[in-house]
């Protein structure tokens, strides 16, 4: 019988692969533009997240969310951004960017390290400081070399990271502060989609596979959101820090070895760097949870 450490961290893998494979599937809903796209990913997100909390019996958690000004305004700044991240993501991979995609993902960390130090005034270890050192290296390298800047790489990694900076201010559950986000964002992704279809340019009704496969974007959004609950309730952060590089790594295998992007010296010569500063990081990461523990 597997112990519940074991079960997180399988939980987490599976979670990781989800989100590291799917770009395979918005690459085949290519000809749907991004922004109709993530209208149907917020929509059907929030159906599948509110069935949940409705068989929970946690409706009412939703609705102590936005039972003060200043909850709805972090809720609500926490959708702007992961709806940006969302975007991000399914833009790039449709305009042939993936590659960006899992490096800013791969640079997420040692942001997200950069933020709570310039936020919060949490202490860095020297390891820690030489890995965001690294990053910026990268960055200023990969722009040098391909004339530049990696605009997906930092929307996708800034974003992603404002995200989480804006969550630690909530109290609520994932689950329940995630449905609150995708509420707020339904009416605003029923606007679009009414303007879509009013304009005759709207996928959904044209074609059973076409309303299938946006329909379960919501499916593709939910399901590697609740594993990753499962696994941070079971297991150590820093270990749940280190099995997420799984989700860029097959993101860069997407990008490279299926979609066949091009993947040149200056891009080898950043992501290598990034690697050896998630090392140093994990390195780190690890030092410290060993230290607490004694």
């Amino acid at each position: 019988m597997k112990t519940e450490s074991a079960k997180g961290v399988l939980a987490m893998i599976v979670a990781c692969l989800i989100w590291g494979f799917s770009p395979l599937y918005y690459k085949i809903l290519s000809h749907i533009p991004p922004i109709e796209i993530l209208a149907h990913r917020t929509i059907w997100s929030f159906v599948i997240f509110a069935a949940i909390l409705t068989l929970q019996g946690r409706v009412s958690a939703l609705f102590a969310l936005f039972s003060t000004r200043k909850s709805v305004l972090i809720v609500g700044v926490a959708a702007v951004m992961i709806s940006t991240n969302w975007f991000a993501f399914i833009f790039s991979i449709q305009a042939g960017y993936a590659v960006e995609a899992a490096m800013g993902y791969y640079i997420f960390p040692l942001v997200a390290v950069l933020l709570g130090r310039a936020v919060f005034g949490e202490a860095l270890t020297r390891l820690q400081w030489g890995a965001v050192c690294l990053a910026a290296v990268a960055v200023a390298l990969l722009s040098y070399g391909l004339g530049v800047a990696p605009w997906i790489s930092l929307l996708v990694a800034g974003s992603f990271g404002l995200y989480g900076l804006v969550k630690k201010r909530l109290t609520a559950g994932p689950v329940v502060s995630v449905t609150g986000e995708v509420a707020l964002l339904v009416p605003v992704a029923l606007a679009v989609l009414a303007v879509v279809h009013t304009q005759g340019q709207g996928h959904f009704g044209t074609a059973a596979w076409e309303n299938i496969m946006l329909i379960f974007s919501g499916v593709l959004t939910a399901t590697p959101l609740i594993l990753f609950s499962y696994a941070t309730q079971r297991n150590r952060l820093s270990t749940v820090g280190v099995l997420q590089y799984i989700n860029p790594t097959a993101q860069f295998i997407c990008a490279v070895v299926i979609f066949g992007e091009p993947f040149g010296f200056w891009h080898g010569l950043a992501f290598g760097l990034i690697w050896v500063g998630l090392a140093l990081y994990s390195a780190s990461s690890l030092a410290q949870e060993k230290a607490r523990r004694k």
